[in-house]
């Protein structure tokens, strides 16, 4: 592979005409602003041939929050290779080189991404570690439970106006959320851009708030599309995100984001797959619900990641790992753990279970179960029980979920 360099902050425009033309997209000179806004050059690396840019992959500096604790997460982003230049191992390069320097800076235990194609990325270690559920259904008819004294206020903004407390409200709720990211004021700004051009025909982005005993408790980020058909309205509320710190919040929340004049439909590309909404509505089927694929994670450094996290329950268990990209995370782990802290020690007893670092990537979050890669045989039971004994603390009380794509 030609070797990689650490672009400049003047490269940006290249690099995105790169992704542009990778992504099948058009040149947005709005939307490359603000994508230049959040662009970490020291953290990218470029391949240029002939002087042209030809592969690049990068990588933002956020938390992501985990069972119970929020670690520092490699955000691996803007991968991509020319049409001209593919099958030379150049992704392969970008990749390996990407995960050796972070594991070697040492801040950082696990890398994090949206992957394009699901093939991509598990040769690299990643394993898929979160869901979602994407929701493109009718409202006609749909039904949610009488108002409470206790709801609030609900009113409507602009989100800029909000800013400050939309971050309070997502913090505070994403301590409980694994896989929702940290988002500093470069990341507000990124998130709450409104580029026109991306809105395909729908509204400006509208900010719905809920202010309960204590002040703003619920927000929920969404637009309208406009529609009409023979029989009359069918318009589309496209919601972008919805983040309640209580019950009341969000079913007050969804209520007005379902019953919107001369709408009919509804869309939610990033629902949870534990999504509340399912357990209110009196017809879930009509939401019309797929699964698909969200975020992937890669163990970088095994004892400190599963160091980081919290578990479910005590657990004490040996696993034998192996790692082919990076070595030091082959061998076997003893995690001892609990809701109040972990550690992870190399070992030379026996181990019960034994996977390969994907493996522990899938699990991180707390989302796949330890049966079904068992199953799958994707973790191998060496001590009969094992993983009985131990898939509860794996677990947690929520489910993973994403928040945006980066």
């Amino acid at each position: 592979m030609t070797d990689a360099l650490v672009p400049r902050a003047e490269d940006f425009d290249e690099i995105s005409a790169l992704l542009t033309l990778a992504f099948h997209g058009d040149v947005d000179p709005e939307l490359r602003e603000v994508e230049r806004r959040v662009f970490e050059p020291d953290r990218a690396l470029l391949v240029r041939e002939g002087g042209i840019a030809v592969a690049h992959a990068g990588a933002f500096t956020r938390e992501l929050a985990v069972p119970g604790a929020s670690v520092p997460a490699a955000h691996v982003t803007m991968v991509s290779v020319a049409p001209t230049h593919r099958r030379r191992g150049l992704l392969t390069g970008l990749m390996r080189r990407q995960l050796r320097e972070i594991h070697d800076a040492g801040r950082e235990p696990l890398a994090v991404l949206w992957a394009s194609e699901g093939r991509i990325y598990p040769r690299f270690g990643y394993g898929l570690a979160a869901q979602r559920l994407v929701l493109a259904g009718d409202t006609a008819g749909l039904r949610l439970p009488d108002p409470t004294p206790a709801e609030g206020t609900l009113r409507l903004d602009r989100p800029t106006t909000h800013r400050a407390e939309l971050a309070r409200l997502y913090e505070r709720v994403r301590a409980d959320r694994p896989g929702w990211s940290q988002r500093d004021e470069r990341w507000w700004d990124y998130v709450l851009a409104d580029v026109k051009d991306l809105r395909g025909g729908a509204t400006e982005r509208r900010v719905l708030l809920h202010e309960g005993p204590e002040g703003l408790d619920g927000y929920a980020l969404y637009r309208t599309k406009e529609d009409w058909a023979g029989t009359g309205p069918r318009a589309e509320v496209q919601v972008g995100e919805v983040v309640a710190a209580r019950p009341e919040a969000y079913l007050a929340l969804w209520r007005l984001l379902l019953s919107i004049d001369l709408t009919r439909r509804v869309s939610f590309p990033i629902a949870a797959v534990d999504e509340p909404l399912f357990r209110l509505v009196d017809e879930p089927r009509q939401l019309g619900a797929r699964l698909a694929d969200a975020l992937w994670v890669r163990v970088v450094d095994v004892p400190a990641a599963l160091a980081a996290r919290r578990y479910a329950t005590g657990v004490d268990v040996v696993v034998e790992v192996t790692d082919d990209l990076l070595p030091e995370n082959s061998g076997r782990w003893r995690l001892v753990g609990d809701p109040s802290g972990a550690e992870c020690t190399p070992t030379s007893a026996p181990a019960g279970l034994a996977c390969d670092v994907r493996a522990l990537g899938e699990l991180y979050l707390g989302g796949a179960a330890l049966a079904a890669l068992v199953a799958a045989g994707r973790v191998r039971e060496l001590v009969p029980g094992t993983a009985v004994a131990v898939s509860a603390a794996l677990g947690w009380h929520r489910a993973p979920a994403p928040m945006e794509v980066f």
